[in-house]
């Protein structure tokens, strides 16, 4: 792969990445937000968000070893809730809002791995890396979501 696609896939990464740090940081400051424990699990998906960007910078200095890639348990839970748009005023919607947002960014960087087929092997296990983290975070809010919620209905 040339060099300057190799840069523009991990800046559309990159960009991708702010935006869910940007998101989940005006979350933390919405006067829906009226628990301190929800802007802690806010603050909590920002800093997860943070990690994939220095992931992305790390690759694009070559500083990363992708080659081993985990498969990550999924609840599927997130697969049976409507896919509606969630104003973030309880913890339950705060952590469905977490669930879709990692649902989606994981098919994004699966998506992007398939775009590169075998043309640049390192940089589609980067990918597929990333839609493991991505995997790790919504089975985390999906265990969250179903100690909390599924447990009180």
């Amino acid at each position: 792969m040339k060099e300057n696609k190799f840069h523009e896939i991990i800046d559309f990464a990159i960009d991708r990445e702010m935006e869910a740090v940007n998101f989940y940081y005006e979350l933390q400051r919405s006067n829906d937000i009226k628990f301190e424990a929800q802007r802690e699990m806010l603050q909590e998906l920002e800093n997860m968000e943070r990690g994939h960007i220095l992931t992305l910078e790390k690759m694009r200095a070559r500083e990363l070893d992708v080659s081993t890639i985990g498969r990550v348990k999924n609840l599927m839970i997130s697969d049976y809730i409507v896919d509606e748009k969630v104003a973030p005023n309880s913890y339950q919607n705060i952590m469905i809002i977490a669930m879709k947002r990692e649902e989606k960014s994981k098919k994004l960087y699966e998506d992007l791995a398939l775009k590169l087929g075998e043309e640049d092997s390192e940089l589609r296990n980067l990918f597929l890396r990333l839609a493991e983290e991505e995997s790790s975070h919504k089975l985390k809010f999906e265990k969250l979501y179903d100690e909390y919620v599924n447990r009180e209905n």
